[in-house]
């Protein structure tokens, strides 16, 4: 089962359950978050709830993305309640492609980008109910970063790169208890500035301070072992640069659960009623082939487990911050 969130012509919110080219609403329910808490309540599965809701009005869904009602498919009405991060080096692909930036400042020395992806090689996948090896870790942002399916990532003025990043998303709720619940998986466009990041592996946690993107559907259950999708960037209407990407577990060097557990070990991100957006890495890049996009081009991640592919402009962000902004009181 695949869930959208949009808005209907009259600007009301509705969750959809995705049926081919349309989408039905799912009675009673105007949110993601709010079906799955009373999911939570009831002691069932997010599917089982929707069946017990019922389906009622049938939409057009690829109108509705045309005209950019859809989404993301979970989100929190205060968005400092959501938090969204992510794990590097869980691909191969990226862990050749971060070497190969750092290797200029280790003079041919083992980086520290291929140490930690050795690191998840030989201990990402231990076995069920035990700790494995720990991963690269990043932050985001909140929820207010997070651009629906179909809009502009905003592009900042001090920017020197607008990469895009292909990937997996897990999508959680921390429940009453504290317990944190997955409710599924989306694709994801983690949108990241390489240029930044090559000048020195320090900079990583700035390169990651932009926005981001996923959905625009959240797949329920359990995923593939092995996954297969392509990015694209679309210049002008023309392609510009495709290629082929891998994910699934069959092609991680950590497992989820080893990826969960090692966020989600943190008691300050267990709060009751927060919902978790986390990338789970990548494994092509565009970046890695001498592409650079830039305003007015266009992303496409397209995987055919996830439904319909998320699509993303680039846009030059409004406004500029200049040294000076903060003031004395």
């Amino acid at each position: 089962m695949r869930l959208i969130q949009f808005e209907t012509a009259g600007g009301q919110r509705r969750v959809g359950v995705v049926e081919g080219e349309y989408a039905l609403e799912v009675l009673g329910a105007n949110s993601t978050r709010e079906l799955a808490l009373q999911a939570i309540a009831a002691g069932r599965d997010l599917a089982s709830e929707v069946q017990a809701a019922g389906l009622g009005e049938r939409h057009d869904y690829l109108a509705l993305l045309a005209e950019g009602r859809v989404l993301p498919p979970l989100d929190h009405p205060d968005p400092a309640h959501c938090l969204v991060t992510g794990t590097g080096l869980t691909h191969l692909g990226s862990a050749a492609t971060r070497d190969k930036m750092h290797q200029q400042q280790a003079e041919g020395a083992v980086t520290d980008s291929m140490r930690m992806f050795q690191w998840g090689l030989e201990g990402g996948r231990p076995p069920a109910g035990e700790e494995g090896a720990q991963p690269e870790w990043f932050y985001k942002g909140d929820g207010g970063i997070v651009v629906r399916p179909g809009a502009d990532l905003p592009l900042p003025a001090f920017a020197e790169d607008a990469g895009e990043e292909p990937e997996l998303v897990g999508l959680y709720l921390i429940g009453a208890d504290g317990t944190p619940y997955r409710l599924g998986y989306a694709l994801g466009n983690e949108f990241s500035d390489h240029v930044m990041e090559r000048r020195n592996y320090l900079y990583l946690a700035h390169s990651k301070l932009r926005a981001c993107s996923f959905g625009p559907e959240l797949r329920l259950g359990a995923l593939p072992a092995h996954l297969e999708g392509t990015s694209r960037i679309l210049r002008d209407g023309q392609e510009l640069w495709s290629k082929p990407f891998l994910s699934g577990e069959q092609n991680m060097c950590h497992s989820f659960e080893n990826l969960e557990f090692h966020h989600f070990k943190y008691a300050q991100f267990l709060r009751a009623g927060d919902i978790h957006v986390h990338y789970f890495g990548t494994a092509t890049l565009s970046f890695a082939d001498g592409i650079q996009a830039r305003p007015g081009d266009t992303f496409e991640v397209s995987l055919d487990a996830f439904g319909q592919p998320l699509r993303n402009g680039i846009a030059a962000a409004s406004g500029q911050v200049r040294p000076g902004l903060v003031k004395s009181l």
